[in-house]
């Protein structure tokens, strides 16, 4: 098992795309990186600890194109609920071994987290709130995201939540709680959002992290050298 989460048993990819959300706004920044991330995904959280030592390291600014990804899609029922019976290939095997890796990167990255593994949350309420954030207040924006991701991997919260992801927004410069009713609310978005996630697939995104630049990408919680060597070598 590689150091991501898979949707599929398909083989890495190797597949990368221009992001259809507007780009982090990092001042100056002339190159962008698009990450592939799903917040239910704990090697997701983990890529982004990479991510931002590789940032902190580098003399340019970086900014970063955020991309949705479902790895619940197969589970989900038509109304977008997630049906918890359903088989995805992951059995308990697949699960011990998911949380060794994540043990091994949480001592590589020097990172704590409340758990490992976030099995029963449901990401798409954060994914469609971080969509509308992304659209409307794209300077609020990294602060949401970062908020969702350490709730759940920090704080062990539910980011499937209205009222969690409420107090995350109301916590944020420049958000206030009811842009969460107003996105959650929005049947338009949701449709959107899914479209984001096919956007994916269609693209040969398989897994998550998937981190792309230039026509290249690498895969997983991968360390700060290897972004380098994507980004700078690319």
């Amino acid at each position: 098992m590689s150091n991501s989460d898979s949707a599929t048993d398909a083989p890495d990819a190797d597949g990368s795309g221009t992001a259809d959300i507007a780009a982090d706004p990092v001042d100056d920044a002339t190159d962008s990186v698009t990450v592939y991330s799903d917040y239910v995904c704990p090697f997701c959280y983990l890529g982004r600890q990479s991510l931002a030592q590789y940032r902190e390291a580098r003399s340019e600014p970086l900014a970063v194109d955020w991309h949705p990804f479902d790895l619940r899609a197969g589970k989900r029922n038509p109304d977008g609920s997630i049906d918890h019976e359903a088989d995805d290939g992951k059995d308990e095997d697949y699960y011990a071994q998911a949380r060794e890796n994540v043990r091994r990167l949480k001592e590589q990255y020097g990172v704590e987290m409340a758990q490992e593994i976030a099995t029963d949350v449901d990401s798409l309420p954060a994914q469609v709130v971080s969509v509308h954030v992304k659209e409307t207040a794209p300077e609020a924006w990294p602060s949401f995201d970062e908020a969702v991701f350490e709730a759940l991997w920090q704080d062990g919260r539910d980011i499937g939540d209205r009222e969690v992801l409420a107090d995350l927004a109301a916590d944020v410069e420049g958000l206030d709680a009811d842009a969460v009713e107003t996105a959650l609310g929005d049947d338009d978005l949701r449709e959107r959002v899914t479209g984001l996630f096919d956007a994916a697939r269609e693209r040969g995104i398989t897994g998550v992290p998937t981190f792309a630049f230039d026509g290249h990408a690498a895969r997983g919680a991968v360390p700060p050298e290897q972004l380098e060597r994507l980004v700078e070598g690319a």
